[in-house]
C-alpha cells in the first residue's frame, strides 16, 4: 500500500514562512489582475535583504540552479536483465542532484555555489561506471556515458538547450507568443526573485495573462475512415488524499524516486514497491471497477503559508516543495481515437510518460506541458503558468503518445516504445500503431495571481515546462477491447 499524506497540518514551518514574503510585483494589462511575486529566504523581508542573502541571483533577480545531463536519456537501449541495476544508479544520480542542490541552495556566495560541483561529479563518476557495467555484461554501453558526469550551473535567464519543439498532440505553439511582458511593465523593470528557499521558484515571469496570448491549438483534420469515438473512465480527483513521492515507471523498487509529490487516481497499491500482479489484484477508485490503472501526476500546491504535514517529509519539504497541496475541482480521463483511421486495443501493463520531469535543464524535446484556463484552453503554455481572470479556472492538459511500437510495454529510457502522431497530418511513424490516446485534463480552482506552483525535482525550480503525467494501463483485456471498438465504432462510451 502506498504511503498517503493527508491534509491535516495548517501551521506554517519555517521553510514556508521563507517562502510566502509577498510584494506586488506587477499588474498585468488587460485584465485588472494584480500579480503577486514571493521573494526568496525573505523571511518577510524587503527584497534588498533577499539580493544579500542570493548574491548570485544579482540585481536581475534570477535564479540559478545546477544542471546534470540526463543519462536516462542517453540509455534507449538496456538488456532486460540490467534493467533494475541501471534503474537504481539512475535514481542514486537523481538523489545524488536533490542533495547537492541542497548545498548549493544553503551557500552564502558564488564560490561556495560553484564548490559543489567538483564533489557532484565525483559522486555521480561510480554511479554512471556502474551503469556501463550493467549494460555491458548483456549489451554494450553508449560510448558518450563519460562525458555525462560534470555538471554545470544553469542560470534562469539562460536558453534552454536546443532540442525537439515538445509540443505534443495539438499545440501547434507559434514561437515567442507567450513570452509578451505586462503592458504596465516598465522595460527591465526588476521581475524579483522566485519563491522558496535560493530562488527555488516559481519567478513572476514564470506567470503570463492567459487573456494576452493568442489561441494557438491546431489540431489534424478527421479523414474518412477516423476513429471519432471516445470513452471516459471516471476514477475520482484524489479525495481519498493518496500522494506519495515515489514513481514505479521511472525508478522501481526506490522510495522517493520523483523527490515531488504525486497525486493519484485509478489504482490504489501504487507505490515505488507495486509489481503488474499487485497492480492487478489492487483496489481502484474508478468507477468502473475493470479499470485499475494508475494515473498519476505532479500535485499543484497554493503558496500561501499553509503547510501540509509534508513539511518535514521526502516529496514535501525536504525537496524544496512547500505549500498547500490543492485537490482537483475535476479530473477528467479520456481515450480517444485517431484522425487518420482505426485504433487498437492498448496491451495492458503499458507504461507512457508524457512530458519531462527535467525540462528546465533537459531543454524542450521530450517536454508537454500544457496550462491553461477554462473559457480559454484554444490558448494553450508549455513554459508559463497561466493567470486566469476572475471565475476561471486553471486547467492542466497531458495529451499522451497515440502511437506503439506493437511489441514493448516500457523500453529503457520509458520513451522510444511510444511515440506522438505526427501533429500536421494525425499519422503515426512508420513501424508504430495507433491505440486509443489518453487526454487528462485537471481543473483548479485557485485564487487569481501567481500563487501556486507544481511539485518538481528540486533543481528544476517549479518550472511550468517540467510538467508531466505518468499511466499504467492496467483495464482489464476485455475493457480495453471495449475501449477500441468504442472509439472505432465512432461512439461516446464510459
Amino acid at each position: 500500500m502506498g504511503r498517503t499524506t493527508r491534509r491535516t497540518s495548517r501551521k506554517r514551518s519555517k521553510l514556508a514562512g521563507r517562502a510566502i514574503a509577498a510584494s506586488a510585483a506587477f499588474i498585468l494589462g488587460g485584465s485588472g489582475l494584480v500579480a503577486v511575486n514571493v521573494y526568496a529566504n525573505a523571511e518577510e523581508s524587503p527584497p534588498s535583504d533577499v539580493r544579500s542573502q542570493n548574491p548570485i541571483q544579482g540585481d536581475g533577480s534570477q535564479a540559478t540552479t545546477i544542471s546534470c545531463p540526463d543519462v536516462g536519456n542517453q540509455l534507449p537501449e538496456v538488456p532486460q536483465d540490467a534493467r533494475a541495476e541501471v534503474d537504481r544508479r539512475l535514481a542514486e544520480l537523481d538523489s545524488q542532484i536533490t542533495q547537492a542542490y541542497a548545498r548549493f541552495a544553503e551557500a552564502e556566495n558564488p564560490e561556495d555555489q560553484s564548490a559543489v560541483l567538483g564533489p557532484l561529479e565525483e559522486q555521480r563518476r561510480p554511479a554512471i561506471d556502474s551503469i556501463r557495467t550493467a549494460i555491458d555484461r548483456s549489451g554494450e554501453a553508449p560510448e558518450n556515458l563519460d562525458g555525462m558526469a560534470p555538471c554545470t550551473m544553469r542560470a534562469d535567464d539562460d536558453g534552454p538547450p536546443q532540442g525537439g519543439t515538445g509540443q505534443g498532440e495539438g499545440q501547434d505553439q507559434e514561437p515567442g507568443q507567450d513570452q509578451e511582458p505586462s503592458q504596465d511593465q516598465e522595460p527591465g523593470e526588476d521581475q524579483g526573485q522566485g519563491q522558496g528557499q535560493a530562488g527555488n521558484g516559481p519567478e513572476a515571469g514564470d506567470f503570463v495573462d492567459i487573456t494576452s496570448v493568442r489561441p494557438n491549438v491546431h489540431k489534424p483534420r478527421n479523414q474518412r475512415g477516423a476513429s471519432r469515438g471516445t470513452f471516459t473512465t471516471r476514477c475520482g480527483t484524489n479525495e481519498n488524499g493518496k500522494f506519495n513521492p515515489d514513481n514505479v515507471i521511472v525508478a522501481p523498487g526506490v522510495s522517493n524516486g520523483a523527490h515531488h509529490m504525486h497525486d493519484y487516481v485509478g489504482n490504489q497499491e501504487t507505490d515505488a514497491f507495486s509489481s503488474d500482479q499487485e497492480l492487478a489484484g489492487g483496489r481502484t477508485s474508478c468507477r468502473n471497477q475493470g479499470d485499475k490503472s494508475t494515473y498519476y501526476w505532479p500535485v499543484l500546491r497554493l503558496q500561501n503559508g499553509n503547510d501540509e504535514d509534508d513539511s518535514d517529509a521526502d516529496g514535501g519539504g525536504r525537496d524544496k516543495n512547500v505549500g498547500e497541496i490543492q485537490t482537483p475541482d475535476q479530473v477528467t480521463l479520456t481515450f480517444v481515437g485517431s484522425p487518420v483511421g482505426k485504433v487498437t486495443a492498448m496491451p495492458r501493463f503499458l507504461r507512457v510518460i508524457t512530458g519531462d520531469a527535467k525540462a528546465f535543464t533537459n531543454g524542450d524535446a521530450n517536454a508537454n506541458a500544457s496550462f491553461s484556463c477554462t473559457g480559454f484552453e484554444n490558448r494553450q503554455l508549455k513554459d508559463k503558468y497561466p493567470i486566469c481572470p476572475e471565475g476561471s479556472k486553471v486547467v492542466r492538459t497531458f495529451n499522451f503518445q497515440s502511437c506503439w511500437d506493437g511489441r514493448n510495454t516500457d523500453s529503457a529510457n520509458h520513451r522510444t516504445h511510444v511515440a506522438f502522431a505526427d501533429p500536421r497530418s494525425g499519422r503515426c511513424p512508420r513501424g508504430f500503431r495507433a491505440v486509443p490516446q489518453l487526454v487528462q485534463r485537471i481543473v483548479y480552482d485557485v485564487p487569481p495571481g501567481p500563487g501556486f506552483a507544481v511539485d518538481s525535482f528540486p533543481e528544476q525550480l517549479h518550472k511550468p515546462v517540467t510538467d508531466h503525467g505518468d499511466f499504467i494501463n492496467v483495464f482489464d483485456r476485455k475493457l480495453m477491447q471495449r475501449v477500441a471498438a468504442c472509439i472505432n465504432g465512432n461512439r461516446r462510451c464510459s
